[in-house]
């Protein structure tokens, strides 16, 4: 790649990967739309990791308490709203690693197209926009139980559909269930750490096994995390120090824009 393909992608791994517009989507659209080089695999790797020491170097201290407390109920038995808010992490983690290791070859050879990521761009704009719009949010970070964070683990599932936004899905599904912005972004983000991590991992053993970091170029990988890492950081900060502010309303304008830019683009074609 070309050093400015580097930086673009880079930061674009990292602002759209806590921000509910797709992640996926933005990363496969430059070599579909700008005839770019495919990144490749080691590239994806360095994003990915630069992500996960952002999110979790932004939530360290609640990272921390929540593993204290998850621990101490294994231990004793005693339950706390950290060590249930561990639990819930976990569960909701299952419903995308098992949808994942079932259909993730079929996504990857069928899905990854610009017809579909304009599709669910637009879909889930508009389903974002509807659960902040019309649905109560009362609800704190506390007050998760298990049928609605079943649901949103579900909703994460989804989120292996390229366009379809991890953050932006997972939110959406929070707002649905009556939760206020703010509990509904941290616990996504808090639910990013883990599908991060085994994504990363998964990446990382097929760097390994099957192409031997063979020609990998350890110069870009570099650049790729500390520049997803920063921009990741970043982002997290902006989004949740304005989100009660502006809303979920410019994020689906965005993804209306970007669909129907993208619809355009396959009728010219």
């Amino acid at each position: 790649m070309l050093w400015y393909h580097i930086v673009f992608l880079a930061l674009i791994q990292g602002v759209t990967e806590f921000l509910p517009v797709s992640s996926s989507a933005h990363l496969i659209l430059p070599s579909q739309v700008l005839g770019w080089p495919d990144q490749g695999l080691a590239f994806d790797v360095a994003v990915h990791v630069g992500t996960l020491v952002a999110v979790i170097g932004y939530f360290w201290r609640d990272i921390f308490s929540i593993l204290s407390g998850w621990c101490h109920s294994l231990r004793t038995g005693e339950k706390s709203d950290n060590s249930r808010l561990g639990w819930w992490v976990i569960i909701a983690t299952i419903p995308a690693v098992l949808f994942g290791l079932v259909f993730n070859h079929y996504i990857e050879d069928n899905l990854r197209t610009i017809n579909v990521i304009a599709f669910t761009t637009i879909v889930f704009g508009v389903l974002l926009w509807l659960s902040d719009r019309y649905f109560s949010s009362s609800k704190k970070l506390n007050e998760l139980r298990l049928p609605s964070v079943v649901v949103i683990g579900i909703a994460q599932a989804m989120a292996l559909i390229p366009g379809t936004s991890r953050s932006g899905v997972t939110m959406t599904a929070a707002r649905f269930m009556g939760f206020t912005r703010d509990a509904a972004a941290r616990f996504s983000f808090l639910l990013s750490i883990p599908i991060i991590l085994a994504a990363g991992s998964l990446k990382i053993f097929e760097l390994v096994t099957v192409y031997k970091l063979v020609n990998v170029d350890w110069h870009s990988m570099l650049w790729g995390i500390v520049l997803s890492g920063v921009s990741a950081f970043a982002c997290i900060h902006l989004f949740l120090k304005w989100l009660n502010k502006v809303g979920f309303l410019p994020f689906m304008l965005y993804r209306l824009v970007l669909g129907g830019f993208l619809i355009f683009l396959v009728n010219m074609g």
